[in-house]
């Protein structure tokens, strides 16, 4: 009707749980916040089938030579960023394979970039730069659910044949109207009112969580629960790594501690030799040939000796 105000999404209404949080003590504020957030998991657990479809869909985009692209703006923009950059070097993959688009550039990062939220066309003309394509897949982050930027992103992305995701926090809201496969975690009002960055950023930050790790460990990037393609760039990661080799390959420490020099710092490889006793070049090919798939190298070689 004439004259009507639109409802209030639930993300920006009033926590009347917290309206007298601006007179709390210290204790008592972190008490408020601590009792809200209690109840994220709860409120992500009715998407968990919506995840593992989403999971399903994005790795078979990218055994098909595909990327993923998390896309957003804000709190939900960086937490994309913080998700994709993670990637790397918790698995080992390529930089480009799971890249993340935020509205204002990556200056947004640091700094509010808020007006460029509001263009509708802007968020494809990312994708567009980045040469995205339809064997990609797309997952659209957005508490409300309907910023323009990352709804025109998703809707423009679908469109193109790529699959597409969206995570809110807001039921039949726009983005779950152009997304293949909505993800909604209603958390309900903040303890701050319209402060997303609170219980609906840490309802994205779990599910981001969950489609990238349960993604490489699908695409075989995990061995049980170790993170075997782990780089070690530092002392905490090369300790890691000699005791990821130590229990994969049954060997001692020391032992391990060689193999993984004579790999050159490379786990992947370091673990193929010495399940294989192979040398560094021909574990190598063998990793190249399998798309640093560990069990997968381990096969090809397997396949080599019995056939010579």
């Amino acid at each position: 009707m004439p004259g009507e105000s639109s409802p209030v999404p639930v993300t920006e209404q009033e926590n009347p749980r917290t309206s007298n949080f601006s007179s709390l003590s210290s204790l008592e504020i972190t008490r408020a916040m601590n009792d809200e957030d209690a109840s994220v998991a709860q409120a992500v657990q009715p998407a968990l089938p919506a995840i593992a479809e989403t999971v399903d869909r994005v790795v078979d985009r990218l055994r098909s030579r595909g990327r993923l692209f998390y896309i957003g703006t804000g709190t939900s923009g960086r937490l994309g960023v913080l998700d994709a950059a993670e990637c790397p070097p918790t698995f080992g993959v390529p930089a480009d394979l799971v890249q993340a688009v935020i509205a204002g550039g990556y200056e947004a990062c640091y700094r509010a970039v808020e007006a460029s939220e509001d263009d509708g066309d802007a968020g494809a003309h990312d994708l567009q730069a980045r040469d995205f394509s339809a064997r990609d897949a797309l997952i659209g982050i957005a508490a409300s659910g309907r910023t323009p930027y990352t709804v025109g992103a998703v809707d423009f992305a679908r469109q193109l044949g790529a699959f597409t995701a969206g995570i809110t926090c807001v039921p039949d809201s726009p983005i779950t109207q152009v997304a293949e496969v909505p993800i909604v975690a209603v958390v309900g009002p903040e303890v701050v009112a319209g402060s997303t960055r609170l219980k609906a950023g840490t309802a994205q930050k779990m599910i981001l969580n969950m489609i990238s790790t349960a993604t490489m460990v699908r695409l075989g990037y995990v061995s049980g629960n170790r993170m075997t393609n782990v780089h070690t760039r530092n002392t905490k990661l090369r300790a890691r790594a000699v005791r990821i080799l130590m229990t994969e390959a049954g060997i001692d420490e020391a032992l391990a501690s060689e193999v993984l020099d004579a790999a050159e710092g490379a786990l992947p490889v370091a673990i193929v030799m010495a399940k294989t006793e192979s040398g560094q070049a021909r574990a190598k090919a063998a990793l190249d040939a399998a798309n640093g798939v560990i069990f997968e190298a381990l096969k090809i070689i397997s396949s080599e000796n019995a056939n010579r």
